[in-house]
């Protein structure tokens, strides 16, 4: 799974997964929001196996793009 990085104007950090509609999370540090963004993620996949809804095939877990 990508995940997107960007730096705001305020200076905090955006992280994203766009294969995962609403996992966006924002940190004080890259690392941060780039945690808050895995672990979200994880949530998300989660509570789709809990709810037997179709968990999207990922060949690797993460990557960062910056």
């Amino acid at each position: 799974m990508i995940v997107e990085i960007d730096k705001e104007d305020d200076g905090r950090w955006i992280a994203e997964i766009p294969d995962l509609p609403g996992v966006m999370t924002y940190g004080q540090t890259r690392d941060e929001a780039i945690a808050k963004a895995k672990a979200l993620a994880l949530r998300v996949f989660a509570d789709r196996l809990e709810h037997g809804e179709q968990v999207p095939q990922v060949g690797e877990m993460f990557a960062v793009v910056a």
